[in-house]
């Protein structure tokens, strides 16, 4: 029978492993990467903003603006 500090020390080396793997690219495919950063690309994202833009659109026809003098 162990104790659990025995057991413990025994997974001591299991977790010195680094658990997110490096994955190098070309400076090419980076700078790539790099740019597709400044875009909206997410199906899902690109049809949240259109539906805002159509309530928006939706809401500015019960606009009344008036100067307050």
């Amino acid at each position: 029978m162990t104790d659990d500090r025995s057991e413990d020390a025994s997974y001591e080396n299991e977790v010195k492993i680094d658990p997110t793997p490096m994955v190098q690219i070309s400076l090419k495919e980076y700078d790539k990467l790099k740019e597709k950063q400044h875009y909206i690309t997410d199906k899902g994202c690109i049809d949240i903003i259109d539906n805002i833009e159509r309530l928006t659109r939706a809401l500015r026809k019960h606009i009344v603006r008036t100067d307050i003098e």
